[in-house]
């Protein structure tokens, strides 16, 4: 099923764009601090004003998959406030995989911004009649 962003059917393509940084969100969530599952779906949806919510099993897989890479620990709590849950936190392993993906989104997000901006661009050639660059 698709993660779908709280917004138009036109912003789909902005949930698709994001699902495959599921992991690197979570690592970056645990780089602040400790935190159980559904307290780091909280925090996704909640630092997004709601706009974006990650459904709480694609969450637990990207868990799973974090402690089986070795790149998230997980504990558990103490049951001082409810249930006893599950915490997560990240290892130096996911710190150096969370700053490579940071980096490489950002190398990313400039080509594309590169891309995108190349109409706008002075002494661009015209290709309205078909003409070629």
């Amino acid at each position: 099923m698709v993660d779908k962003l709280v917004l138009s059917d036109d912003d789909v393509l902005a949930a698709d764009l994001l699902r495959g940084h599921t992991d690197t969100i979570v690592l970056g969530i645990l780089r602040r601090t400790d935190s159980y599952g559904f307290e780091i779906f909280k925090w996704i949806r909640d630092g997004t004003g709601g706009r974006h919510e990650i459904k709480e099993a694609t969450l637990y897989a990207s868990y799973r998959r974090l402690v089986r890479d070795g790149l998230i620990e997980s504990y558990w709590g103490d049951e001082t406030q409810g249930g006893r849950r599950k915490y997560y936190r990240i290892t130096d392993a996911g710190h150096a995989v969370y700053q490579r993906n940071v980096a490489a989104w950002t190398v990313t997000r400039d080509l594309i911004d590169t891309l995108l901006d190349l109409a706008d661009r002075a002494g661009r050639p015209d290709l309205s009649a078909g003409g070629q660059p």
